[in-house]
């Protein structure tokens, strides 16, 4: 007995508590992993709710870009990353689309993370180089009938959500366009600006600045309704292409295995962080919104990325694409 009250109370002394875990964490900064290239949407996201989420945790957000693979190489490294809660993952719908389009996937999307809630839902937005002849979306498609595939179409990649919006504009369209592929969303806008390329496809959050300079041409939003800070975009519904119908969605994670009371932490600040006026307010101005409370949750994440999974599979599976 005397032996079991002391092996008890060395348990005790020793072995930390959750309790412990969520009041001393976070005791030193934390990584936010993005896989993408530094200037593209997801950096952009992952900036401005990293500065909400370090207010809230009172300790700094280090965003760091792994860039390569369609995203998989940063989520992979969030994916063998020690499950302490200072190495996160802010990753778009890609995280759903990458088992159909890899065939040896180094991780599991769903099995190998710990969810801890979805931040936004963003808009696609097509766009054009500035001196394109199209003056709308009708004018477009027919311009890229006429052409063939000499239209060049700006793409990010395997998995990447200009490469699905890029599939989905084609297949709505019955079009086929020529892919130039770059490693991230930022040089992809650039070369659009400076006339490289003729077409993108690119979340809301990177060409709005753009657009509204008239630097750039705006086509059509994958929105249900108009945006308003782009009032004279029209959705790919007026735009009379109602099938071209795509939203880059972003989910936040950490690995598997997290303690639950450090995710209880997360999803707390997540929640702050998408309720901080600041935060909405930047959003706002790049044509996107927090999720609804209840979606920034770990239970409402998984269950969403499971039903995207098989919504995309089947998609990229009926585009006739092969696993890599």
């Amino acid at each position: 007995m005397r032996y079991l009250v002391r092996s008890l109370i060395l348990l005790l002394v020793f072995c930390p508590c959750p309790a412990s875990i969520a009041d001393d964490y976070p005791a030193r900064p934390v990584t936010m992993i993005v896989p993408f290239s530094a200037g593209g949407p997801g950096d952009v996201i992952a900036r401005i709710l990293g500065n909400a989420m370090s207010a809230i945790l009172k300790q700094s957000i280090v965003i760091e870009n792994v860039v390569g693979a369609g995203g998989t190489l940063g989520t992979n490294r969030v994916a063998k990353a020690a499950p302490d809660g200072y190495t996160l993952l802010l990753m778009h719908v890609g995280q759903a689309t990458a088992p159909a389009l890899y065939a040896k996937l180094p991780f599991d999307p769903v099995s190998d993370f710990a969810p801890i809630g979805l931040v936004t839902d963003v808009p696609m937005i097509l766009v054009a180089r500035p001196n394109f002849p199209a003056k709308d979306l009708g004018e477009l498609v027919a311009h890229i009938r006429n052409a063939g595939d000499k239209i060049t179409f700006g793409n990010v990649g395997l998995g990447s959500a200009s490469q699905l919006c890029g599939l989905m504009f084609m297949s709505a369209t019955e079009t086929k366009l020529t892919p130039i592929y770059y490693k991230g969303g930022g040089p992809a806008l650039n070369d659009v600006i400076a006339g490289h390329i003729d077409v993108y496809c690119d979340p809301a959050t990177g060409p709005t600045p753009y657009i509204q300079s008239s630097t750039i041409k705006g086509y059509a939003i994958t929105s249900k309704k108009r945006v308003a800070t782009l009032p004279d975009v029209p959705t790919s519904i007026e735009a009379g292409v109602p099938a071209f119908d795509v939203t880059t969605w972003y989910g936040l994670y950490a690995p598997h295995g997290t303690p639950g009371p450090v995710v209880d932490h997360l999803v707390a600040a997540l929640q702050a962080a998408l309720r901080d006026p600041a935060l909405i307010s930047r959003f706002a101005e790049l044509s996107m919104a927090p999720v609804e409370p209840e979606r920034a949750t770990p239970d409402a994440l998984e269950a969403f990325l499971k039903s995207e999974i098989g919504k995309w599979g089947r998609i990229i599976k009926a585009a006739g694409i092969e696993p890599q």
